[in-house]
């Protein structure tokens, strides 16, 4: 396996293969992106564990959208099955359940550092225990931990970006596929840097298209009628483009179906 280093305008490119492939199979991808939204809507409302069970099969779920990705890019239709490959009986699966245990407790962390911002406010928030109201997302205390929250979150999206696939693909231990998806990030600082910039003006756009949608029907009260599928389906586009950030850093060949044997 060999980490390969890109230039600043692969995140561009990564930006608009995960477009393009989502457009080939847009219906399936956008049911599968659905499926995964109300997959882990579903498991967070376990009694207790919800919250954290949501975490750890998130992973697994990301893997899953790779994989229909791939399909997809060969101009095939994925199937819903694509979505929990990752459960599957095979020798990957136990190193994938780790990785999920592994940013539950990381991401419980996170959400801990901002308690002893503001009390506790922001993770309640988040984790549906609280309202959004204004009154509280304007609070100097709330503002400071979802700031603090996303610097600590920045090295853990880094930490996670590749690890699904670098357990799957690549037969990898859960704690060394952390390191080279890190490492991975870091090399390619400038990419992703372009790559997110470049979805962040993809979401932003939507957003204003779903405005100007809804001026033009003269009805205010249609905006998140609008706004939602479509942010929905810039989502699926977004988790379209992983997959090929995968491909550019590290050696493409063992992307296929079959997972090889897990390396000691």
């Amino acid at each position: 396996m060999n980490l390969q280093i890109v230039p600043a305008s692969a995140g561009l490119k990564w930006a608009r293969q995960g477009m393009r492939t989502f457009w080939r199979q847009p219906l399936a991808m956008s049911g599968l992106f659905f499926i995964f939204m109300i997959t882990v809507s579903l498991v967070s409302v376990v009694p207790f564990i919800g919250g954290a069970l949501a975490l750890v099969v998130l992973p697994a779920l990301t893997l899953g959208m790779m994989a229909a990705t791939q399909v997809a890019s060969d101009g095939k239709f994925p199937m819903p099955s694509l979505l929990f490959v990752a459960f599957k009986a095979g020798p990957y699966r136990k190193n994938m359940l780790q990785l999920g245990g592994l940013y539950a407790l990381i991401f419980l962390l996170v959400m801990g550092i901002s308690t002893v911002v503001d009390g506790g406010t922001f993770a309640k928030v988040y984790f549906g225990g609280a309202p959004m109201t204004p009154e509280v997302v304007t609070a100097e205390s709330f503002q400071t931990a979802l700031w603090v929250s996303m610097l600590f979150y920045m090295p853990l999206s880094m930490m996670f970006w590749h690890a699904p696939a670098l357990v799957h693909w690549y037969g990898m231990p859960a704690v060394k596929s952390l390191f080279f998806s890190f490492m991975a990030c870091w090399r390619n600082l400038k990419a992703f840097g372009v790559y997110v910039v470049a979805w962040a003006a993809i979401f932003l756009a939507s957003g204003v298209l779903a405005l100007l949608i809804t001026s033009l029907l003269g009805n205010p009260q249609l905006m998140m009628a609008t706004f939602m599928p479509m942010a929905l389906m810039v989502a699926a586009m977004f988790f379209s483009s992983m997959l090929f950030s995968v491909r550019d850093c590290f050696a493409t060949d063992v992307l296929d179906e079959a997972a090889p044997e897990p390396l000691n």
